[in-house]
């Protein structure tokens, strides 16, 4: 597994998502790592996303998890590189967005 996050080689204009861009300092912070042929992400919320009940996190953080790692971001990109025959040491990746997220 790479030691550095998918989203640490977005290049500066793409990361300022509130979710998981390096440059977004009040941001959560979110980091995905390709590993082979998936896209591995741990996250341990702050106290202060409690969804009303403690020790459970408000739907509006699982949705950014789900968009930034594994539905629109770092996965897809990750993915899309490898498809190509790219590394992310090699190309910079592509930004994808979210066209559509349920969270039931």
């Amino acid at each position: 597994m790479s030691d550095t996050a998918v989203q640490d080689y977005y290049i500066d204009e793409f990361a300022h998502c509130f979710g998981c861009g390096r440059l977004n300092k009040d941001g959560m912070q979110i980091k995905s790592y390709w590993d082979g042929k998936e896209c591995v992400c741990h996250y341990i919320p702050k106290p202060y996303y409690t969804g009303g009940f403690p020790g459970f996190s408000y739907g509006g953080l699982i949705s950014s998890l789900i968009d930034c790692h594994g539905h629109g971001a770092a996965t897809a990109s990750a993915a899309k590189l490898q498809a190509e025959g790219f590394t992310l040491q090699e190309r910079a990746p592509s930004r994808f967005v979210t066209a559509s997220l349920r969270v039931d």
